[in-house]
């Protein structure tokens, strides 16, 4: 009753008051005021880029939800995708990234910016342009996450205002979406077309980059909706196919768009790191690549068409990866650690497949492998960074160790990044494994306690060459397809891949795999290739690690990663389905429309599946 009391009050002062109702507040400024001066509209401008939020350095990786990593702490609502037990009432982990809501906020925001750039009321024509180029940019990504997790969605290119009559829109079909969004991806390229564009900002290469990944998603086997049909009983029982798909057309015709798109932003002077070479590097100079590409720096931040960045001062979990993923024998959290799956599609050095048959692999799986797995994979034995000061002295060598090792005297003890190390023992990894890639080496970040700088790649050029590569397989051109490919493989210090055909679009997957890494590749390719049955769905695995010590061997003490000193057996294993139990429902293919916002807007249609 206090509540309802209070309540009645003050409405009864707002309503007897009216100087009190008209006092502008303090703080904020009105709407009017914003769009006559130019350092305040560009603010405006500049927030809605808030939208990436940390891009993929959140604590939780969208790579948890492929077969690249897994979560290791419970509660999260990972497994509620992994294991295909979305709904509508609950979709699973939704980052803010790819909120419906949230995206909606940030695409109201670009509308109204867009609306009032059309006749501002400052002088600045440079500028206008500039801001209604960034705009635009803005609204094509926002509109393209939902468009790449859900399929069609409503189009809303103005404010709603409180005279509007009708706030409730149905879904636009998938090619009406696509359409929209390379229309406005064009038109921000023209906007900022010899603009100088600071890190983070969008700019023409952004704009063109994005409109080629959006129509590379447009050619695929999953917006086929003859392909996908033939491919699924679920999509081919869906009544509105036009949502997520074309009916028709020419297939053909969309992987040359595609292609032309990617070939657009190849072109474009100044991107792209060390992808000049016509023989591979040596294995050490293909993992210091790879880093570099990673880390954006020694020349690896001409990568970056697109990125999101991060400064010590401000502090934000996107300079948190270190701890958010690194050993807990270095107290940090181990939230994403890399499962066997992941581990195994990385080449030998000559290019052949790993093998748990082959005798030499299965002894030493760690050895002779592809140069990017060094630079992405911290392993049993791996060299790492110096221990914080109270582990020093446990061990000097500044190793992993993720094993348990048998002593002579027949004991045991516990690697100190294992679930049973002596440091701490609630956050070790389950798989054995933990992220090196996006991490930054440098021995005087010490991740427990201190940010990192490293960029998210929100669209990279490598991204680019592997777009290009696939639509130039589609159409058959397997000689300009291996040229590029192996552009990319020359710099990872990989030989040259010579297949064609299938055979070609089989090592072009992975490929794609292995150099983009946790880069929220893996989530849609594994679907819009529609192999996510046979990827996707398979159970999550690691490794056990056991090291006995050998007769007459000196045992180092403390102990240190020594094939001389111990016998090293690898065993794998699959993930105890109490903790993940994956599976694949075709109704995955598509992220559930929620249900309060089915409820909010009745004219939506829900995905196929649910």
């Amino acid at each position: 009753m206090k509540k309802i009391i209070f309540g009645l009050l003050s409405l009864f002062i707002l309503g007897c008051n009216d100087d009190f109702v008209n006092t502008k507040p303090l703080d904020q400024l009105g709407e009017t005021t914003v769009w006559t001066d130019p350092s305040l509209a560009e603010a405006f401008v500049s927030e809605i880029y808030a939208g990436f939020g940390n891009g993929g350095f959140d604590e939780q990786m969208l790579a948890s939800l492929t077969d690249e990593t897994i979560f290791t702490h419970p509660g999260r609502n990972i497994t509620t995708i992994t294991e295909s037990r979305s709904n509508p009432a609950d979709p699973g982990w939704i980052n803010g990234t790819l909120s419906w809501g949230n995206m909606y906020l940030r695409i109201r925001a670009c509308n109204l910016a867009l609306s009032n750039l059309e006749a501002p009321k400052f002088t600045n024509p440079t500028l206008v342009d500039r801001l209604k180029g960034e705009v635009k940019f803005l609204r094509a990504y926002y509109y393209q996450q939902l468009l790449r997790y859900y399929g069609g969605v409503p189009i809303i290119d103005k404010p709603f205002t409180l005279n509007d009559s009708d706030f409730l829109s149905p879904r636009n079909t998938w090619e009406e979406c696509v359409n929209f969004i390379v229309k406005n991806c064009d038109e921000a390229a023209t906007l900022l077309d010899g603009k100088s564009m600071v890190a983070g900002r969008a700019s023409k290469a952004a704009a063109l980059a994005l409109k080629a990944r959006v129509l590379i998603y447009a050619a695929s086997d999953l917006h086929d909706m003859p392909t996908a049909k033939s491919k699924s009983s679920v999509l081919a029982a869906y009544a509105k196919p036009e949502l997520v798909g074309y009916v028709s057309g020419d297939r053909k015709a969309r992987w040359e768009k595609a292609r032309d798109a990617a070939k657009a932003v190849l072109d474009l002077p100044g991107f792209g790191y060390a992808l000049n070479l016509t023989n591979p590097v040596s294995s050490a100079d293909g993992s210091a690549n790879y880093m570099n590409a990673s880390l954006a720096r020694n020349g690896g931040e001409k990568e970056i068409l697109l990125g999101r960045y991060f400064i010590n001062a401000k502090q934000e979990n996107g300079g948190r990866q270190g701890l958010f993923n690194g050993p807990n024998g270095y107290h940090n959290w181990a939230g994403n650690t890399p499962v066997q799956l992941m581990i195994d599609d990385y080449e030998m050095m000559d290019g052949s497949k790993f093998d748990w048959n082959k005798t030499e692999h299965a002894t030493a799986p760690y050895t002779n492998r592809d140069p990017r797995f060094y630079a992405s994979i911290l392993y049993e034995g791996a060299p790492w960074k110096p221990r914080t000061s109270d582990v020093a002295s446990k061990d000097p060598a500044n190793q992993i160790q993720t094993g348990q090792y048998i002593l002579a005297n027949g004991s045991t003890i516990f690697g100190l990044d294992t679930r049973k190390s002596s440091v701490e023992d609630w956050n070790g990894s389950y798989t054995g494994y933990y992220i090196r890639k996006f991490i930054d080496p440098n021995p005087a970040i010490i991740d427990q306690n201190t940010w990192q700088q490293v960029p998210w790649p929100i669209l990279r050029y490598t991204e680019m060459v592997f777009n290009y590569a696939e639509s130039l397989i589609e159409l058959g051109d397997n000689a300009n397809a291996l040229l590029w490919l192996n552009k990319v493989r020359f710099r990872a210090g990989m030989p040259a891949l010579t297949e064609t055909g299938d055979a070609l679009k089989q090592r072009f997957r992975n490929e794609k795999r292995i150099e983009m890494y946790l880069e929220e590749q893996r989530f849609h390719d594994t679907r819009r290739w529609m192999i996510a049955p046979t990827t996707l769905g398979r159970k999550a695995n690691g490794i056990n690690i056991t090291g006995v010590a050998k007769a007459g061997a000196t045992i180092p003490n403390p102990y240190r990663f020594d094939p001389n000193a111990f016998s090293y057996t690898y065993k794998v294993f699959e993930i105890d389905p109490g903790k993940e139990n994956r599976a694949w429902l075709d109704k995955m293919y598509y992220l559930p429309i929620h249900r309060d916002e089915m409820n909010r807007n009745n004219k939506l249609v829900q995905n196929p599946g649910y």
